[in-house]
């Protein structure tokens, strides 16, 4: 589940205005009686239908994060599809379709990313991918007892829909948002975001803990297809909300226009072109110099985040916190993100993104502390609340920032580059925690540990000038 605004000057109207896909009267602020109308929706930057399309593909596919990769299927997996496998094989036949699916995404992000950026079909490859995301869910209704192998297939291939997605979506912010919309605009999607998936996770659990109440088979003597029915209805049901939710934003923001590609590239063979402009992407990175260290502060900081996302579950249950107390958890983490990452928005119009990124990262610090020390489930609710409070805007504010500080004729390549660091995020900090565990020391060490990454990425995030770097993306010379 991580980019979009800034406060710079108008420069040229399409960049400024944010959009090569509407017209200046469109993308200009909302005249007398849309103000008079909509001011809330305004500030929380979901005032024209393009934005809350562009938005509602986070309520879609957040479904998919939270009932599937947090709550439900690693636990159906270990108890139905592994059955007759023992803990430690089931285990490792979940991580490595983890890591399959982290690895391909990884991989395909900037080639495809390139692609997009050569030939006008952001939207189609979102739809791909979309497409194999919600298929691969969908049929996850079909896992029976001991069918790890097919529940393995499926899981990478819902990964790799949701995370290959992204990287489109993603792109598309810095066609339908101005320069001074994109952090609203990035913190409502996820905030959108949040709320979707708490709201269907929440109706996803109340079948699976009170089936009879609705009507699916309850109490003892059921088949093991009876007594797996609401989780797969679970399952299925994320596959339809993420598809039909996604709806708005293919009828809504028509495909980004391609701008300044030679015509020798364009037509070049897709991946052949897809290539040279990886490398051009590569090479302009060191003239886009406040891009690439934001690109490599995120890439450290995010570690961070991941870590502690991956780990708080896991890290609950070794000492004691019950199940029932981390699911409320998880859930209490979606509803508190809501408002929080609209505050997150309002913040950065305030103040700026940048400073209130620092703000998140200090927040993050706490956590690790925090941490350390938790003993009590009332502790792990205490960190559930703080995740929820910053998680969705710093990673929002990220995206936009990076966003306000990238040429938008190359957004496809820049956010594919932005989503392999997204996409292996955690991956440092949990080998760490694993090393320090290896070597005999407590688990919660390797969490405080984790402060290094948020203090490392923080340090990099100083050196980033960010109105030279809006200025380098939007006709300057680059710096």
């Amino acid at each position: 589940m991580a980019l979009r605004r800034s406060r710079l000057r108008r420069i040229r109207t399409t960049t400024d205005r944010g959009s090569d896909l509407l017209n200046p009267a469109e993308a200009g602020s909302p005249g007398p009686h849309a103000r008079a109308s909509i001011p809330f929706l305004e500030r929380l930057g979901l005032h024209r239908p393009e934005l809350r399309a562009w938005a509602m593909y986070d309520w879609a596919n957040s479904a998919f994060s939270t009932t599937v990769v947090a709550a439900v299927f690693p636990a159906f997996f270990t108890a139905v599809a592994a059955a007759g496998l023992t803990p430690q094989q089931a285990s490792a036949r979940y991580t490595a379709a983890t890591v399959i699916a982290v690895v391909v995404a990884a991989l395909l992000s900037p080639v495809l990313g390139a692609i997009a950026d050569v030939h006008p079909v952001k939207k189609r490859l979102l739809a791909v991918f979309l497409g194999v995301g919600v298929i691969s869910t969908g049929c996850m209704f079909l896992i029976q007892e001991g069918a790890w192998l097919l529940a393995s297939l499926l899981f990478i291939g819902g990964n790799i829909g949701a995370m290959g997605s992204y990287v489109f979506y993603d792109a598309i912010l810095p066609h339908v948002a101005s320069s001074k919309e994109m952090d609203r605009v990035s913190t409502a999607g996820y905030a959108l975001g949040y709320l979707g998936g708490g709201v269907l996770l929440a109706i996803n659990l109340a079948w699976i803990l009170f089936p009879g109440f609705f009507g699916f088979p309850s109490g003892e003597g059921l088949s093991s297809a009876e007594a797996t029915l609401p989780i797969r209805l679970s399952l299925l049901s994320v596959a339809v909300w993420w598809g039909l939710f996604a709806i708005p934003l293919f009828l809504r923001i028509p495909e980004p226009a391609l701008s300044r590609v030679p015509e020798r590239v364009r037509e070049a063979r897709p991946v052949r072109a897809a290539f040279r402009r990886m490398s051009e992407t590569f090479r302009e990175l060191r003239r886009y110099r406040n891009a690439f260290l934001m690109l490599l502060a995120y890439l450290v900081y995010s570690d961070g985040i991941g870590t502690i996302i991956r780990m708080a579950v896991f890290y609950g249950g070794t000492i004691g916190i019950g199940r029932d107390w981390m699911i409320g958890a998880i859930l209490l983490t979606q509803f508190v993100g809501v408002p929080c990452s609209f505050l997150f928005g309002w913040m950065a119009g305030r103040i700026g993104a940048k400073r209130s990124i620092f703000l998140g990262l200090g927040v993050y610090a706490g956590i690790s502390i925090i941490g350390y020390f938790m003993a009590t489930h009332w502790h792990f609710i205490l960190l559930a609340v703080l995740v929820g409070i910053v998680q969705g805007g710093t990673q929002a504010l990220s995206r936009s920032l990076f966003a306000s500080m990238i040429p938008p004729s190359k957004s496809g390549e820049f956010f594919g580059l932005y989503g392999v660091m997204d996409r292996f995020s955690g991956s440092v900090g949990t080998g760490m925690i694993g090393i320090l565990a290896a070597l005999g020391l407590p688990l919660r060490v390797g969490i405080l540990a984790v402060i290094v990454l948020f203090a490392a990425g923080a340090g990099i995030l100083t050196m980033v000038r960010v109105e030279e770097g809006r200025e380098a993306a939007h006709g300057h010379a680059p710096g």
